[in-house]
């Protein structure tokens, strides 16, 4: 019955988006954000309490949630998808890659600029035209590993409390995992957590844009090759993987100076193709929605195979 709730989690976001209000994560961000009053300190240890408290409470609410419905299949079913659906953020990715591929369409740089905190956290005052398709497509890639593919993922391994759970590391890492004067000590569990959570699905999701390739008008063999080039040059262990695979996929050339509000990363490239235009920003939209769609058949092909091979 979870794969049936997974299943109906990813169509409700593909129909419905993320709920416009009321949003549970926004809920459990404002909850963090409370909650860091009390427990900021210069230290590790501190953040390493942060993420315990928070991660501590979403897991026991998961569970309880879990097991409340899980004599009624139905019941339970619908609890995994909204679940899922509420850890899926797919369908506001592509419409805001969407809508920045419009923008710097019409040379409205200021618009874009506007735009580009919905989908990063770079500093977009310091990006030209250019740079902000760079920051977009960048943001489309990773994204589509951390808000579509892993939620499916923990989402069918472990049900309500993992996809929780899950989403509940992403969004602290968000919050508190970057490279900033206040956060380099505190933050540093959110972001090795993330890391850890974000390692398979990275990986699964550069392998399905490399077989999704050909529908973008992209190579495999392409991004075959600039994931196993460029991914390891990246400061990210997973962020390095699907960009690089995407860049090869698209034919693409990404990376760089990279500003955030924080500090100017310089970053390796990835791919050896051409700068990135608006057009190549929707192609990447298209490339992550249809990775999606891929994730989550695989997702129920896995299923159904073990599923079988139990039965047999």
């Amino acid at each position: 019955m979870r794969i049936v709730g997974v299943l109906a989690g990813c169509l409700a976001d593909l129909a419905l988006g993320d709920p416009q209000r009321g949003h549970p994560v926004a809920g459990f961000g404002h909850t963090v954000a409370q909650l860091e009053r009390l427990t900021y300190r210069d230290s590790r240890l501190a953040g390493a309490l942060q993420v315990s408290l928070a991660l501590g409470t979403v897991g026991v609410l998961g569970t309880a949630a879990q097991r409340s419905v899980a004599r009624s299949p139905l019941w339970s079913i619908a609890a995994t998808a909204a679940a899922t659906w509420m850890a899926l953020g797919g369908t506001s990715l592509a419409r805001t890659g969407r809508q920045m591929a419009q923008l710097l369409d019409r040379d409205d740089v200021e618009g874009a600029r506007q735009r580009l905190p919905s989908l990063c956290g770079r500093d977009p005052d310091r990006l030209d035209r250019a740079g902000l398709i760079r920051a977009a497509l960048e943001s489309v890639a990773e994204n589509t590993s951390d808000a579509q593919v892993a939620p499916l993922l923990w989402a069918s391994v472990g049900g309500v409390p993992a996809v929780l759970v899950y989403r509940a590391v992403n969004t602290l890492d968000a919050m508190i995992g970057h490279r900033s004067p206040r956060y380099l000590r505190f933050g540093w569990a959110a972001a090795r957590l993330d890391d850890l959570a974000n390692y398979a699905p990275a990986r699964v999701t550069a392998a399905l844009a490399v077989l999704c390739a050909p529908l973008v008008g992209g190579s495999p063999s392409a991004a075959v090759r600039a994931w196993h080039r460029d991914a390891t040059r990246h400061p990210s262990p997973n962020a390095g993987v699907v960009e690089a695979a995407f860049a090869g996929a698209l034919g693409v050339r990404l990376g760089g100076p990279t500003h955030y509000h924080h500090e100017l990363q310089i970053r390796p490239t990835l791919g050896d193709g051409r700068q990135p235009g608006a057009g190549d920003l929707r192609r990447a939209v298209v490339l992550s929605r249809l990775v999606q769609l891929a994730a989550a058949l695989s997702v129920a092909a896995a299923t159904h195979t073990l599923g079988t091979g139990k039965s047999g």
